[in-house]
């Protein structure tokens, strides 16, 4: 008879404010850890590597959709004749999340495993095992470091003898991507994601440093590469479920050596063979210069694009060592991929060093009138343990703020040198509701009518923006369809609520928050209509859309401001009395 082999992996959420596991209906961004993983699994049980008479079996949940019920799947995990349970892809602030899952599953004497990037991150950057981390394995649960492609055979063969290590550390060995096992996941797990999408990473590293930045010093400077073939696999395999929509996850896919074949091959497909599927990219701001890459990316179904602005302010980006990032060039980059009738997406940062909140709220409206951007994301600087920042803070003795629950860029963990705590708080909320006007949002609308086709596509995507700040109190990429709350699931140390005060507060809650959403819904669907309703849309222009020449762009209000921080070989303009005002 044939032995079982039960492996449940997990991709933890995080706590809201009140304790409560963030889960929705449907979550908004999936997971390439997950997939890498549940790839790897599953080509260890293909190959049987427990033994011709030991089946591996697999369940995957991802806890932003998904209630994880750890009585229940403790009791059929050890119903076989060995089982683990592996926590994937556990960022910083999952981390409390992730620790109080393994006290409950090794309470019930189910083995626990956990990796992700808030482990690698301080295994990499700290001299020593951080508190945390300790305590960690001091309840039994064992910590991953590293990639798991070429490792995973060995892990499961521990988990199997019940010889797991307190510590998997192999930081120092990152393994090549190019034929390695494709990232997959289960249809049913894709198709609780909004909009039914999956992910896997076409490169992994990135050769910039950021100093706010993790991936550096997780994954390496030194990019590694999935080839054109292994991308076109991936993309079969997941046709052949029905899946046709990707977010490819690499931290800057411009910088993938292999970006032109990849694309090459995905025209390919979609143009010759007809299949259909839509990427997301993440790329940095001088690809637009790579010939042929926008045009390219856009005609292999990239239908948006994340872009890493971070900030117009050239001595910030030079402070964090984003010193690739060229603010002049800004506008006719966000017009390329205007042009191509791609949807935009920028991170901008607040709280570096120099920022107030009234020069925070000058760049804003900066960025509003001049530049083509669709839709901007605002986090707060903080210092990730994995970062330069942290391990610079920490050396320091700074304080950091010690709840990691609080590490989803969405919270103040530190304080700023020139604000108060205060300041920095109402800025960061203010900057959302400063860009997410009724006439900013009209304003983008029009760009986008007059040079791309997906208008309401956009306009459902700012009123999430906003909603997922103002309504959900959670980050734009943290929201998704519809939130649920468990009674049970709540922070270990914090009080159940009796459930007859938990379920008509919940009830209540739910009531208002969904009066909420189709308030705002409804407070920005006149600017939608006037759009559409305009015959003479495609012929509208403004400062932003207008192309750019040398002369013109020494006219810029996003050139005058930071003159003096521009280089010279670049020709900084003088500065007109008025600009001169606005600065001061």
């Amino acid at each position: 008879m044939s032995k079982r082999f039960a492996v449940l992996l997990i991709k933890p959420s995080h706590y809201d404010d009140e304790g409560y596991v963030i889960q929705w209906m449907r979550a908004p961004i999936p997971s390439n850890s997950l997939a890498s993983v549940y790839g790897l699994v599953r080509d260890c049980a293909d190959r049987r590597v427990l033994g011709e008479d030991v089946e591996i079996e697999i369940e995957v949940i991802d806890e932003t959709n998904t209630r994880v019920d750890v009585g229940r799947l403790a009791r059929s995990l050890k119903q076989a004749e060995g089982c683990l349970v592996g926590l994937v892809g556990v960022q910083t602030n999952q981390f409390p999340r992730a620790v109080d899952l393994a006290r409950e599953f090794i309470a019930a004497g189910v083995p626990v495993v956990a990796g992700g990037f808030h482990a690698a991150g301080s295994i990499a950057m700290l001299p020593e095992l951080p508190p945390e981390i300790l305590a960690a394995q001091e309840i039994g649960l064992s910590i991953y470091a590293g990639e798991a492609e070429g490792r995973m055979e060995a892990l499961l063969k521990d988990a199997f003898t019940g010889d797991l290590k307190p510590l998997y550390n192999f930081m120092t060995d990152l393994p090549g991507l190019e034929g390695a096992v494709h990232p997959i996941l289960p249809a049913d797990a894709v198709r609780k994601m909004a909009g039914a999408y999956t992910s896997f990473d076409a490169g992994r590293g990135c050769p910039f440093q950021c100093s706010f930045c993790t991936i550096i010093n997780v994954q390496g400077r030194k990019s590694r590469f999935r080839s054109a073939d292994d991308v076109e696999a991936i993309i079969r395999a997941n046709a052949a479920q029905n899946i046709h929509r990707f977010f490819i996850s690499d931290d800057d896919f411009a910088r993938n050596r292999n970006w032109e074949v990849i694309l090459d091959r995905l025209i390919q497909l979609r143009e010759e063979e007809g299949l259909k599927f839509k990427l997301t990219l993440q790329v940095d701001t001088l690809c637009y210069r790579l010939p042929g890459f926008i045009e390219k990316a856009a005609r292999a179904g990239c239908a948006r694009v994340f872009i890493g602005l971070e900030n117009i302010d050239p001595d910030a980006l030079a402070g964090a060592k984003k010193r690739q990032n060229k603010i002049w060039e800004y506008r006719k980059m966000l017009q390329a991929w205007k042009d191509a009738g791609v949807i935009t997406y920028a991170g901008y940062i607040l709280g570096f060093p120099g920022d107030t909140p009234e020069k925070i709220r000058r760049n804003i409206e900066i960025i509003k009138k001049e530049l083509p951007l669709d839709l901007i994301e605002f986090f707060f600087l903080t210092p990730l343990p994995g970062s330069e920042d942290h391990k610079v803070l920490a050396s320091k003795g700074v304080w950091m703020d010690p709840d990691f629950n609080r590490y989803d860029l969405n919270h103040r963990v530190t304080h700023h040198p020139d604000m108060s705590d205060a300041d920095w708080d109402k800025v960061y909320l203010d900057s959302w509701k400063q860009f997410y006007t009724p006439e900013h949002v009209e304003t983008v609308l029009r760009r986008d009518a007059a040079r791309g086709a997906r208008t309401k596509a956009l306009y459902s995507s700012m009123v999430h923006f906003l909603g997922a700040i103002l309504i959900e109190k959670v980050h734009p990429l943290e929201c998704g369809i519809v939130r649920r709350k468990h009674r049970t699931q709540r922070r270990f140390g914090m009080k159940l609520e009796h459930p007859l005060v938990f379920y008509p507060k919940r009830a209540v809650e739910a009531v208002s928050v969904g009066i909420a959403w189709a308030r705002l819904f409804l407070k920005f669907r006149p600017a939608l209509k006037r759009v559409l309703a305009d015959e003479t849309r495609k012929s509208y222009t403004d400062i932003a859309l207008m192309p750019v020449s040398d002369g013109d762009e020494q006219d810029m209000e996003l050139i005058q401001v930071f003159r003096d921080a521009i280089p010279k070989t670049h020709g900084a303009p003088e500065r007109t009395g008025k600009i001169a005002a606005t600065v001061k």
